[in-house]
């Protein structure tokens, strides 16, 4: 496992439609069986440390949930359990881990959990997807400034490593290589431009940790100061332009070495899809 805490971070609109998180669709939030074949066996009350540069750190600093998890790539978000009053924490392990839902809104599958450890005060929760835990959280009971049972640690993997199901009910565009596996968002993503800012026929492609971004823009939505080049629905392909191997449905992506520009082959022919000059988002 890649170990390191990397916030989900793409100011555009990352975070699309969500459904079957939060709130009344948290039914079947904890729900019973056997726990994963190789239980974490570590202590429960390993404490998360927090990071100067922007949240970066390892397993080992995000307490007992990052040790829990087990991402194929890194560790994309983790947490330690802030203050909160009495009639926010719950009066049982199950309701603690409701708390965290409520009390840090994740942007995270709202059932399927189970119990994976009960050691003293302290409960392991984990979401596993074929036998292995992609989000942990670790509740924890009467702690200083956070009474009754409520979240201690957590922390989750990439949204690659979650169901096909459950990202394509969310609208997540989750990319595939050329062995059909699928990307972690943090090589490349991409989602539709916000609605409540009118963006919604335009498309915004994210490549690499830095998130370079790339615009498809038919209706010439965005300013000419935006974009290093205009969008266009109809070219040839460079001579020198490669095959990343990345593919979402039928759009595939080349790139030049100059990375200008992000060629899209589709079905119909080759789409240009020009640089953003710089990350931008709307309000």
């Amino acid at each position: 496992m890649r170990k390191g805490i990397v916030a989900a971070v793409l100011s555009i609109g990352l975070a699309v439609a969500v459904t079957g998180c939060g709130g009344d669709q948290r039914g079947g939030l904890v729900v019973g069986g056997t726990p994963p074949p190789r239980p974490y066996a570590g202590p429960l009350d390993l404490p998360y440390e927090e990071h100067a540069d922007d949240g970066d750190g390892d397993a080992e600093d995000s307490g007992a949930a990052g040790r829990a998890v087990e991402c194929d790539g890194e560790i994309r978000g983790g947490a330690a359990g802030d203050a909160w009053s009495r009639r926010d924490g719950g009066s049982t392990p199950e309701e603690g881990l409701d708390a965290y839902f409520d009390i840090y809104q994740p942007d995270l599958p709202g059932q399927g959990y189970r119990i994976e450890r009960r050691e003293g005060d302290r409960v392991l929760f984990s979401y596993d997807v074929e036998g292995r835990t992609k989000v942990a959280v670790v509740v924890a009971k009467d702690q200083p400034r956070r009474p009754g049972w409520g979240p201690e640690t957590s922390a989750f993997c990439d949204l690659s490593e979650f169901p096909a199901s459950y990202t394509e009910a969310r609208g997540d565009e989750i990319w595939t290589d050329r062995d059909g596996s699928r990307v972690p968002t943090t090589e490349v993503i991409s989602f539709p431009g916000a609605e409540h800012c009118d963006w919604q026929s335009a498309h915004v492609l994210s490549l690499g940790p830095k998130g370079r971004m790339y615009v498809r823009d038919p209706r010439g939505i965005f300013s000419s100061d935006l974009l290093t080049a205009a969008y266009d629905a109809d070219v040839r392909m460079p001579a020198d332009a490669r095959d990343t191997g990345y593919h979402y449905h039928d759009w595939r992506l080349w790139l030049t070495p100059d990375r200008s520009t992000a060629y899209v082959r589709t079905s119909a022919g080759v789409e240009a899809w020009p640089a953003a000059r710089s990350l931008f988002g709307c309000r």
